[in-house]
């Protein structure tokens, strides 16, 4: 009986099998994905059957998205041309910078390194879609730590490509797990669909260029993108939009008409905004959907004041929920570059406008609106900040100097920490206006809470006992450590004149309540 012998597998089988693995892989993920909430769905619609609810609309309509989203994800790896993007000069560097602004909420805990050599070289690509790259990439290095740890940031050029390298110190990815990075539906997040990096490997490749991945559990994560300097030619920088025209619609009509388009394209401008649209609406509930529509109908139709009142309630908004900033900055931009791309198309086939000077009046208008817009939003985001930090720099001032009331005549001012001279002005301003409101006889000072004290503020607080006694009321000092007695005693300080002291709080209020001890300081022999 002959040996069997293992059979061969030529180059091209091995790729088709592996084509067709990955196939069966891909087809998995979407049957699973998209499975659950088509289930969900008809769920609810049976319940609809025997209980109408708006709840249960909400849920299966909100079902229905997560597997529409799903599905153009996976459009979106197959035929990333279908996001109409022309190709452009891109400095990556610069995105790169902007893309971190993002995360300025976030990175509190992190350190992040930059190290950005020939900034100024750029490649031609779609600058949204690569920007999506690095967002998903930094944001997955961010959430790889855990805790405390570093990202650091490389950018560099040769003579035929850019390379971009972002390492992390974070939990690390398994080495038998590395190879499945970028394929849909695979992912290391216990929640994660797979489709951040699997967009991050096509857009790459559709560029041109690749990427290398070394990790090590425990030890961080190293992602090198490598994109070639001459790619395509650049194209043009607006873009012919399949829109609806209506003969002799006025621009507002047009906007109106053209609503999802809108949307669309918005959402194609403001790549990295996207991500965050569900999270802001959750945490400050602004719709970042409905109200580019409000900006956009205030600026074709020049209301101005309501534009203003509008970018005020913004500011109050972003400002009270802390909301970054940059994200603002780049919807807002995402905006009026929609807003050109419209006015290009509208102006190319509804309007034909008599002579450069109609274009450029209203080139200017809406760049003077949407400026307006920031003016007023920025203002006002400034000035809720700085009422805020006025009022939580009263309170902590409060808390610096907390006056406790024993009965209608003795108070505790029990301090603790270190006192520097902004706090002890603070102290005396705080101690002679409750005295002199409230009227009560003993001002008991616990110092046990204080471990030192320059001498300049032991003189402040000798002369705020004095004041203290000027209004007539006895300054009690308790709980004195003997580092402050020996440095007292160095200058020449003496308290045996100016106020009552004793051991510990307890014993100043033992006393003191009992009525038993106190006594007026002994006055000077005149």
């Amino acid at each position: 009986m002959e040996e069997s012998q293992p059979k061969k597998i030529d180059i091209n089988e091995e790729a088709h099998l592996s084509q067709l693995a990955s196939v069966g892989q891909i087809a998995a993920g979407i049957a699973h994905e998209v499975r659950n909430p088509l289930t969900a769905v008809k769920g609810f619609l049976q319940l609809l059957e025997q209980d109408s609810k708006q709840e249960y609309i909400d849920i299966a309509q909100s079902e229905l998205d997560n597997a529409l989203v799903t599905l153009n994800n996976l459009l979106q790896v197959s035929k990333p041309d279908l996001e109409d993007e022309a190709f452009q000069p891109i400095h990556l560097a610069v995105e790169l910078e902007t893309i971190l602004n993002l995360f300025q909420d976030k990175v509190y805990k992190i350190n992040i390194v930059t190290d950005f050599k020939n900034a100024d070289t750029a490649i031609s690509g779609r600058k949204n879609q690569l920007k999506k790259v690095f967002f998903n990439l930094i944001k997955n290095a961010i959430e790889s730590i855990t805790d405390t740890g570093t990202i650091t940031i490389k950018h560099f050029a040769t003579q035929n490509e850019v390379t971009v390298v972002i390492s992390d110190t974070g939990i690390g990815i398994p080495k038998e797990k590395l190879s499945l990075l970028g394929t849909p539906f695979f992912s290391t997040k216990e929640n994660g669909t797979g489709m951040g990096l699997t967009q991050v490997f096509s857009v790459v490749y559709q560029h041109g260029g690749k990427i290398i991945v070394d990790s090590e559990e425990n030890l961080g994560t190293t992602f090198t993108v490598i994109l070639p300097l001459q790619n395509l030619i650049t194209k043009r920088s607006v873009s012919k939009l399949e829109l609806e025209y209506t003969e002799n619609a006025s621009i507002r009509e047009f906007f109106i008409s053209n609503r999802e388009h809108f949307e669309e394209q918005l959402l194609c401008e403001a790549t990295n905004v996207k991500e965050k649209i569900a999270e802001i609406q959750a945490i400050g509930n602004i719709n970042l959907i409905e109200n580019p529509h409000k900006l956009t109908l205030f600026v074709v139709d020049n209301r101005e004041h309501e534009l203003i009142q509008f970018a005020k309630n913004e500011g109050i908004a972003w400002a009270k929920h802390s909301l970054t900033l940059a994200f603002k900055l780049e919807w807002v931009q995402a905006i009026r570059r929609t807003l050109w791309e419209f006015l290009y198309n509208y102006t190319n086939n509804i309007r034909d406008l008599t002579s450069n000077e109609d274009f450029f009046s209203m080139e200017k208008n809406i760049n003077a609106m949407v400026d307006q817009f920031l003016n007023h939003f920025f203002i006002s985001y400034s000035k809720y900040k700085d009422e805020l930090l006025s009022s939580q720099m009263k309170i902590v001032e409060n808390l610096s100097v907390p006056i406790i009331p024993i009965s209608e005549t003795i108070c505790i001012l029990p301090l603790i920490g270190a006192i520097d001279s902004k706090r002890i002005e603070t102290i005396g301003d705080k101690v002679i206006d409750h005295i002199g409101k409230s009227h009560i006889q003993y001002l008991i000072i616990d110092l046990s809470g204080v471990a030192q004290m320059e001498g300049i503020i032991m003189q402040k607080l000798i002369q705020i006992i004095d004041g203290i006694s000027m209004m007539g009321c006895q300054a009690v000092l308790t709980g004195l450590r003997s580092e402050i007695v020996k440095s007292m005693l160095k200058i020449g300080l003496n308290l045996n004149e100016k106020a009552i002291t004793k051991g510990t709080l307890q014993l100043a209020l033992a006393d003191l309540l009992n009525n038993s001890s106190f006594m007026q300081p002994s006055l000077p022999n005149i």
